[in-house]
């Protein structure tokens, strides 16, 4: 009797163990067939249209053109200089962002009555809409109407140009915009580095009696160096496929003056010239670029964390 049920209940944890499974696979097939026809099937398409002749408006099928595709936009001086201005538009943004980010991460690791607060308010801009960021900043770099050359002008606003209307000033607005809206990520991330410092060590430099300096350069960077580097690969990334906040504010001008590589991707896909195979081979070229910048971030990172 008790070997009978000894078998009924093994068989039954069996069928149940199998239930689980069948549950298990239920739940994970759906989820690795949606990502393989919302990611990986879009990344190879789009491989093998960059190959080709192709607009996504014509019924016409895709015409192979081998590296054609590439090595025009290679030899096209017009897409260097949208090359140049997405670099100089993520070497300042990123840079500012760092020291900013890092500064404001060092004021408030000092705990004063407040820090909570302010922490938290200075959190909300990367929490808001890229696009609405972009519009709301459009009307506050208003020549006439805008807050912002009131106050750098204090009240005189006809003393400087129009900053968005500026081909020397306009990236410098954008970037001004980047920076305030992500350098509260950089600051977050610093943070936290920051609060995984043993009070300890500082203890023991001070009866070294080690300068400020001396800690920082010694202690504090070194501790923070690693995920400060995290927060620039990513926002590095995010720069070269800025394009929301861009786009509302000046839409690539003056002339051509914020033109940055991820707006021209749009307009060869779909901004009026709907070359659907020439803007798949800039996407992949985008993408190559952005995958070396990060192999340098990531051998860096390692090496940091090595020492």
């Amino acid at each position: 009797m008790a070997t009978t049920q000894a078998i009924s209940g093994g068989q039954s944890r069996r069928r149940r163990q199998l239930s689980d499974a069948a549950l298990l696979r239920l739940f994970i097939f759906p989820t690795l067939i949606l990502i393989i026809l919302m990611n990986i099937f879009p990344l190879f398409y789009s491989l093998y249209l960059s190959f080709t002749d192709y607009s996504a408006i014509t019924r016409q099928a895709p015409n192979w053109v081998g590296f054609k595709n590439y090595s025009d936009l290679l030899s096209d001086k017009q897409m260097w200089i949208y090359f140049a201005n997405s670099g100089r538009y993520a070497l300042l943004s990123v840079g500012l962002q760092t020291l900013v980010g890092f500064g404001l991460a060092l004021l408030l690791n000092e705990k004063f009555k407040g820090s909570g607060f302010l922490t938290t308010l200075i959190l909300v801009p990367m929490m808001l809409s890229p696009a609405v960021v972009g519009l709301f900043w459009k009307l506050i770099y208003h020549p006439s109407s805008g807050i912002f050359n009131y106050i750098v002008t204090f009240g005189h606003p006809t003393a400087i140009p129009d900053i968005l209307a500026s081909p020397k000033l306009a990236l410098w607005g954008i970037i001004i915009v980047d920076v305030w809206m992500w350098s509260p990520f950089v600051m977050l991330l610093c943070l936290s580095g920051l609060g995984a410092i043993p009070d300890y060590i500082y203890e023991a430099a001070a009866i070294d009696r080690a300068s400020w300096w001396r800690q920082f350069w010694r202690i504090t960077l070194p501790q923070v160096a690693p995920l400060l580097m995290i927060a620039v690969l990513f926002r590095t990334i995010e720069a070269f496929k800025a394009f929301d906040v861009v786009m509302p504010m000046t839409a690539g001008g003056p002339g051509e003056a914020t033109e940055l590589i991820a707006l021209n991707l749009y307009r060869q896909a779909f901004g009026g010239q709907w070359r659907t195979g020439r803007a798949s081979a800039l996407a992949y070229i985008i993408l190559i670029i952005v995958i070396g910048i990060s192999n340098v971030y990531i051998r860096f990172l390692n090496k940091i964390r090595g020492d």
